[in-house]
């Protein structure tokens, strides 16, 4: 296949492209480069792809509508992958307007274009935010999603409901893919497992919210991969999905911590906070949709998922030293 990818510069934008490349697809990539984080992590992962001979990578905004209209043109893509997003819940209480810009105007303008070039099936990320504080866990697919308590998390909604109209009133089709705390090498550094893998390493305390008593069903990034590209070739679909990518095996924070610790051989210093506004106190995800339409089973337990992580953590000290410097 031909596959378009959006934020094919940030993590899991990367590592879908990666693998997609490496199965022998073709992949045109678009990323704006945005400085949510340290840029140099960003540029380390586009080298990485156009590096790949089948790879052709742009630095462009989504929301340029006209742009990526006639990127879409003029490439013809087989499927289109929307993995770009202003992601982070904190930061949506701190700038707004990013959300609207990226989340809302990027999708329109991808909704707009796989509409009138003809595209067929559009896959995109939506989150696990959207399902709020809901109490009822698993989180299932049929579970309603109105209360969200983020900026991120109703742009995430919006693009569900966004992606529907579109599908009722034009005929493509349209895959959401309910992500659940996702991580692993070449992740974002503004994430938990960076940030106290370095804190950790260097000897600093971290702040730890709700006193350790977040549950999230960690998931691996390879696994995300795998129901990303099931859902991109699957056949068992319908016309209009949202579909839980996560482990189905919810850690509490506190623990998570505690195996990192383990593993880097040091006992974490810990400042005991509050919960933050936007939080949510648990994640679980149902995926036994994903199993039944995607074929899809995430087969990473946490450890042997932070051990790969950490390898990685440790094998790129430059990154880590240039991210540390950046973000001052």
């Amino acid at each position: 296949m031909k596959v378009l990818v959006t934020g094919t510069a940030g993590f899991i934008g990367f590592h879908v492209a990666r693998t997609l490349l490496e199965q022998g697809h073709q992949v045109v990539g678009i990323d704006n480069f945005n400085t949510y984080y340290p840029v140099i992590l960003k540029r380390r992962r586009h080298a990485l792809l156009q590096a790949h001979p089948a790879y052709q990578g742009h630095e462009a905004d989504i929301a340029n509508y006209d742009f990526f209209r006639s990127l879409v043109s003029r490439e013809t893509p087989d499927v289109v992958c929307h993995l770009a997003a202003q992601a982070g819940v904190r930061y949506s209480l701190q700038k707004p307007f990013e959300y609207q810009r990226a989340n809302l105007e990027g999708f329109l303008s991808i909704l707009e274009t796989c509409r009138h070039e003809g595209i067929k099936r559009l896959v995109y990320a939506s989150s696990s935010s959207v399902y709020g504080n809901s109490q009822k866990l698993p989180l299932s697919e049929d579970d309603r999603v109105d209360h969200p308590i983020s900026l991120y998390a109703a742009s995430k909604k919006a693009n569900e409901l966004m992606a529907h109209t579109y599908t009722h009133l034009y005929g493509f089709q349209t895959i959401g893919l309910r992500f659940f705390t996702v991580y692993g090498p070449w992740g974002r550094p503004d994430m938990a497992l960076w940030l106290f893998a370095d804190a950790i390493t260097n000897d600093r305390p971290i702040n730890v919210f709700n006193h350790g008593q977040l549950q999230r069903d960690f998931t691996y990034v390879d696994d995300i991969v795998s129901g990303v590209i099931a859902s991109l070739t699957a056949t068992t679909l319908t016309p209009y999905e949202i579909i839980n990518l996560g482990n189905n095996k919810p850690e509490t924070l506190m623990d998570m911590i505690q195996e990192m610790g383990r593993q880097l051989g040091k006992q974490p210093r810990m400042n005991l906070l509050p919960m933050q506004p936007g939080d949510v106190l648990s994640t679980y995800a149902d995926t036994s949709k994903a199993a039944q339409k995607l074929d899809f089973r995430a087969k990473t337990p946490l450890r042997e998922g932070m051990a790969k992580f950490l390898e990685w953590f440790r094998s790129v000290p430059d990154i880590v030293e240039a991210v540390a410097k950046a973000k001052g």
